[in-house]
């Protein structure tokens, strides 16, 4: 079950987009700069965006990765 996109201003939405757009992992980014869930960004991003943008981001979005966390030391190299 999806969830429901979040109760934002219409500048909040522009900033939530204008972020989720530009950046190259999407879900992290703005899960830690505007609090909102991978589910609530994919809801919010089909309700903003045409058909054909919002298709072009989730692709862009299902290829990207999320930054790894290098091991440090004893438990690394």
């Amino acid at each position: 079950m999806a969830k429901l996109p979040p109760k934002l201003s219409p500048d909040e939405i522009k900033r939530v987009v204008a972020t989720a757009w530009d950046d190259p992992a999407p879900y992290v980014h703005t899960q830690m700069e505007h609090a909102i869930s991978k589910g609530e960004l994919v809801a919010l991003m089909k309700r903003e965006l045409s058909p054909t943008a919002y298709k072009q981001w989730a692709a862009k979005a299902k290829t990207a990765k999320a930054p790894t966390v290098k091991a440090r030391f004893p438990f690394g190299r």
